[in-house]
C-alpha cells in the first residue's frame, strides 16, 4: 500500500504528464493512477495547469478575422491601411520558462532520488550481509571455543580411528567424554560419500564383538560440516565408521569399513 500524499510529494505525477518518464515507469504510475481516485484528481489539476502555461504562452493569433477583413475593405480607398497587433505580454514568456525551468528542475530531483533511494538500497542489502556474515562468525568462534575446551580437558579421551583396506588413506577422531557421555567426532579425513550413500557411526565392544549405532552422519560434507557431537553412553571399547545406505542401517556392513580405533584401557 503506497503512502498517497507522499507519492504525491515526489514529483512523479507531474514528470508522468509532462511524458519525461521511461515506458516502463509511465506504465507504473498509469496502474497506480487507475488504482487510487486521489492520484487520478491529482493528474487531471496537473494536466490542467498545464493547459493553461501553455495558452498562456500561445503567439497571438486574431480571432476575429471578420472584423479585420472588414477594417481593410473600408480604408482601401486611403490607400493605408492601419494594423493593429496586440502585445504578447512579458508575464506569459515568464510564466512559461518558469514552467519549463521547473520541469527541468523536477526531472532532475527525481532522478537523484532515484539514485539516492537505489543507493540506500544498496547499502542496507550491503549491511544485512555483512551482519549475517558476522553473526555466523561468531557463531563458528564460539562453537570453536567450546570444542577447544572439550579437547583440553583431561578427562576427554582421544581415540584415532585408523584407515581399512576399502579405503587405505581415509582417518577419523573420537574425543568422548565419559563424564557428560557426549562425543566429538572428527571426519574431515573421510572421502565424500557417494550418492545415495551416508556414513554410520558405531560404538563396539570386543568380547563378544557388539555394534551399537551411536549416529547417522547424514549431514557430512566436504566443504561444511565434518565435526559431530553425538551422544555416548555406551561401554566403549572401539569406534567405527562404515559406509551404509541412506537412513542407515541396524548393523554394520563389514566390506564398508572405513576407519576402526580402539580406546585404550
Amino acid at each position: 500500500m503506497i503512502d498517497i500524499q507522499s507519492y504525491i510529494d515526489s514529483g512523479v505525477l507531474e514528470l508522468y504528464v509532462y511524458g519525461t518518464l521511461s515506458e516502463a515507469e509511465s506504465i507504473e504510475v498509469s496502474r497506480l493512477v487507475a488504482l487510487h481516485p486521489e492520484l487520478k484528481a491529482e493528474v487531471e489539476k496537473i494536466e490542467a495547469a498545464l493547459q493553461q502555461l501553455t495558452s498562456a504562452a500561445a503567439p497571438y493569433t486574431p480571432s476575429d478575422f471578420e472584423t479585420i477583413r472588414a477594417n481593410i475593405q473600408s480604408k482601401e480607398g486611403d490607400g493605408v491601411i492601419p494594423l493593429s497587433r496586440k502585445r504578447i505580454p512579458l508575464a506569459a514568456y515568464l510564466g512559461w520558462a518558469a514552467a519549463v525551468l521547473l520541469l527541468v528542475a523536477m526531472g532532475y530531483q527525481y532522478t537523484e532520488n532515484k539514485k539516492l533511494e537505489d543507493k540506500i538500497t544498496t547499502i542496507e542489502r550491503e549491511q544485512i550481509l555483512l551482519e549475517g556474515k558476522t553473526r555466523v562468525a561468531e557463531e563458528d568462534l564460539q562453537k570453536t571455543k567450546t570444542l577447544l575446551d572439550v579437547l583440553r580437558n583431561k578427562d576427554v579421551i582421544s581415540v584415532p580411528l585408523g584407515a581399512q583396506s576399502i579405503a587405505p588413506e581415509a582417518y577419523a577422531s573420537i574425543y568422548w567424554d565419559k563424564e557428560t557421555q557426549k562425543a566429538y567426532v572428527d571426519v574431515r579425513g573421510l572421502p565424500k560419500p557417494p550418492e545415495g550413500k551416508v556414513y554410520q557411526l558405531w560404538s563396539l565392544t570386543l568380547d563378544p564383538l557388539t555394534p551399537t549405532s551411536m549416529a547417522v552422519l547424514d549431514q557430512y560434507n566436504t566443504e561444511g560440516t565434518q565435526l559431530f557431537e553425538v551422544e555416548n553412553p555406551n561401554a566403549s571399547q572401539a569406534f567405527g565408521i562404515t559406509l551404509e545406505p541412506e537412513g542407515g542401517s541396524a548393523s554394520p556392513t563389514l566390506e564398508q569399513l572405513y576407519v576402526l580405533g580402539v580406546v585404550e584401557p
